[in-house]
């Protein structure tokens, strides 16, 4: 799929210039700032540019370099929550609908909690994924768990973006570390394109201060949590905690590891399917794979059930037949799609 975008900036309160890109076309969804954000180099990305792909298809997907990142400007003296609280204000009100979708991954989490509670009038809907309501100094409850992440800012300032693959896998692994090679090996550069070590840490220091569950408590929004069970950046937890404060919102485990999300794992167009239905978007046109691969009616429903996340005994109680049929079947249509697994199949019944 061609990719292009356009890209601009913002001025927030204090004159500090946000770098925003933009893609597709549709309803707006605004992305909240995270950690590791270049909205140049993003585009290459074997990480971000399917995120990019898929939320684009139907959707003009905006998102934002945080300040001190990517191409927002580098040297600002205010690396503080309340200025990126400032900065995704500053971008919010350069969206010409009145209202848009906000999602929010990670710590970008807490923030859109934080501009949904401002500002409901504007949020027709709340994603978030992955996210916290608390930050790791705030939910600490032992002096280990104090210790540890006071830990991980010191290794930050020391070890961000260096060549020492200790370092390097360190860092990756808390993020993807069910990635191939190439998409580590992007992460690292990653480290190095968007930020100086000082500032990642200091920016991670703010981060873990965080704590928005009481203004969680107050939303009136339509919302969707999805969070990874295996997550290693953010604990399960804390998805769990922000569904329950969240009034009538609804809450999607992910079988992943990963913090981010990546597109060669059923968890991803388990997201992308739970996210499709959330936002009303029915039933997507068929990728040009699917269209031309031969399937018949029943293989496309069959093709259908396990993008939904089903396993072969499911799908057989959902079309009554037997197990060894479902198998049969399955394998009939991944040889028509030239595929070998049941990841691969759902990425491409899921692509855009």
């Amino acid at each position: 799929m061609k990719l292009g975008q356009t890209i601009g900036f913002s001025t927030s309160a204090d004159g500090t210039r946000i770098a925003v890109a933009s893609c597709g076309k549709g309803p707006v969804i605004l992305r909240a700032a995270h950690w590791l954000s270049h909205v140049d180099y993003d585009l290459q990305s074997p990480v971000w540019r399917p995120w990019l792909q898929a939320l684009s298809g139907q959707n003009q997907f905006v998102r934002y370099d945080p300040r001190g990142c990517g191409l927002s400007d580098r040297h600002v003296a205010d690396l503080s929550v309340d200025a990126w609280h400032a900065d995704l204000d500053a971008v919010a009100a350069s969206i010409e609908e009145p209202r848009f979708i906000l999602l929010g991954l990670s710590q970008g989490g807490a923030l859109a909690v934080a501009y949904a509670a401002r500002h409901p009038e504007r949020v027709s809907h709340l994603v978030l994924l992955n996210a916290y309501g608390q930050g790791a100094r705030v939910r600490a409850q032992t002096d280990a768990e104090r210790l540890e992440a006071e830990t991980l800012v010191n290794f930050i300032r020391v070890g961000w973006g260096r060549d020492n693959p200790a370092f390097a896998q360190f860092f990756t692994n808390l993020f993807i570390p069910d990635g191939t090679a190439e998409q580590h090996r992007w992460w690292g550069d990653l480290e190095r394109q968007t930020a100086t070590g000082d500032v990642a840490a200091q920016l991670l220091r703010n981060m873990q201060g965080i704590d928005v569950l009481d203004l969680a408590a107050t939303l009136r929004v339509k919302t969707l949590i999805a969070h990874s069970r295996g997550d290693m950046r953010v604990p399960f937890d804390q998805g769990r905690k922000l569904a329950g404060a969240i009034p009538g919102s609804r809450f999607v485990p992910l079988e992943s590891k990963n913090h981010v999300l990546l597109p060669d794992e059923p968890a991803w167009a388990v997201f992308l399917a739970e996210l499709g239905s959330f936002l009303g978007n029915g039933q997507p046109p068929r990728p040009p794979a699917v269209r031309d691969a031969g399937l018949t009616p029943a293989e496309v429903i069959l093709l259908d059930l396990i993008a939904e996340g089903l396993d072969n005994r499911a799908i057989a109680q959902r079309v009554g037949k037997s197990v060894k049929t479902v198998r049969n079947q399955l394998s009939a249509i991944f040889g028509k799609l030239g595929v070998r697994s049941r990841a691969q199949a759902i990425v491409i019944a899921l692509s855009q």
